[in-house]
């Protein structure tokens, strides 16, 4: 029987690579106008991790964790999402004593969701985390580099900004309290998932999907009414420097985000082009995390992560997509002086013409043979080398994809044919 990829996991292949590596580069640009540094974290870390900050009554943690016992009977998972390990690592090797970091991650996280367009059980993001900065202005910088990043990819008219405030802890809990009077007085009308949530974790029932549950949220009470004094400021000076650096929002006071770990300024970038997986980017700020994993030594934090599948999905809807066909061209060589010759030439071409993505035929043939590889290969030239080329000093070219007759041309002549061409 053949095996196959898991459910869910998808592989990336050579042609769609060639993407990502560009989209990749393009985020790194932008890490760098910012003044971001990377960071690599593990992809498996202890289970406890992502109870303690994720949430224990959380969908991630109840259902969705590749949580498992190793040899030696520690308890560890495939990480869910990258900002719990950040937080870990920053504590672990002393980061955030007394000083603030700027820092950047991207690769795959694990979830054992249903699969379906745009939600995948192997998935990948772009991280971006800040540490130490306890105003309003860190938040506004995160929202103008992903504004930034849209218009650098050609997407701005794609994508809008949600922006709510969760509060302080106290906020919540008050507003908790009143959500669950509400919620009791119309049990009756919720699902049985929302019946679920409003024992463990009744705030993720404003981000219900069912109709008849929305329509019953419109006359809920509001997290926004409960903002204490500092809350409020802090929601208020964000707006204004949004509102004074012309990045356009939508206030939604059902945006609630699905990690327990977020506190005060929360938001989505979200696409009407993707159906239900319609949020791109989000994040918000989480000052109350680093405490819960650092012996109550708080640290203000504010971060988020982008959907890199289905950003590459929306650019792709809206052909953003770059042509990224490199210059390409296949050497033939027939016979073994030519092989010998050959190896030598091709390693001076890519020396003088380091954009020329050059192949050479490996494992012999004769000349038909090799000539249908280099057609199959969608190389723009052929470069010929055989006997009568050894005699006379010079390599043929031809030309696969234009009308052009063959030519003779000694390497030098090659390269300054091809130097105009491959820059």
């Amino acid at each position: 029987m053949k095996i196959q990829a898991v459910r869910g996991m998808n592989d990336i292949l050579p042609e769609q690579t060639l993407y990502w590596q560009w989209l990749e580069n393009q985020f790194i640009q932008l890490m760098k106008a910012y003044g971001y540094q990377e960071i690599r974290l593990p992809i498996v870390e202890k289970t406890e991790l992502f109870k303690r900050a994720v949430g224990e009554a959380t969908d991630i943690v109840e259902k969705e964790m590749y949580a498992f016992h190793d040899r030696n009977d520690d308890n560890l998972c495939l990480r869910p999402e990258g900002t719990a390990g950040c937080v870990r690592a920053t504590i672990e090797h002393g980061l955030l004593h007394h000083q603030t970091q700027r820092l950047w991650y991207k690769g795959p996280m694990f979830r054992r969701e249903r699969p379906q367009q745009g939600r995948y059980r192997q998935f990948h993001h772009f991280g971006v985390e800040s540490f130490g900065f306890a105003g309003p202005d860190i938040d506004a910088e995160l929202l103008c580099m992903t504004a930034r990043f849209w218009q650098q990819l050609g997407i701005s008219d794609h994508l809008s900004l949600q922006l709510n405030s969760l509060g302080s802890k106290d906020c919540r809990q008050r507003y908790r309290a009143e959500l669950v009077h509400y919620l009791q007085t119309h049990r009756d009308q919720l699902d049985e998932d929302c019946k679920r949530r409003l024992i463990t974790n009744p705030l993720r029932i404003l981000d219900s999907k069912n109709p008849e549950v929305q329509v019953l949220l419109e006359s809920a009470p509001s997290l926004l009414d409960y903002l204490d004094e500092p809350s409020q400021r802090h929601f208020d000076g964000l707006r204004t420097l949004l509102d004074r650096t012309q990045i356009h929002y939508q206030i939604n006071p059902r945006l609630v985000r699905g990690l327990d770990y977020y506190d005060l300024s929360v938001f989505e970038w979200v696409t009407q082009e993707l159906g239900a997986q319609g949020t791109v980017c989000a994040g918000g700020r989480y000052n109350g995390l680093v405490a819960e994993l650092n012996e109550d030594k708080s640290v203000p934090a504010m971060g988020f992560a982008i959907g890199i599948e289905r950003l590459m999905a929306l650019l792709e809807k809206n052909r953003k997509l770059p042509d990224l066909k490199p210059a390409k061209a296949y050497l033939i060589m027939v016979g073994d002086q030519a092989t010998q010759q050959g190896l030598l030439i091709a390693e001076q071409l890519r020396e003088q013409l380091p954009a020329l993505q050059l192949i050479t035929h490996c494992g012999g043939g004769n000349f038909k043979n090799q000539f249908k590889h280099a057609d199959k290969s969608g190389a723009k030239w052929a470069f010929i080398l055989g006997d009568d080329e050894l005699e006379k000093n010079k390599i043929s070219i031809k030309y696969l994809r234009e009308e052009r007759p063959q030519e003779n041309l000694s390497l030098t002549e090659l390269i300054n044919r091809l130097k105009e061409k491959t820059t």
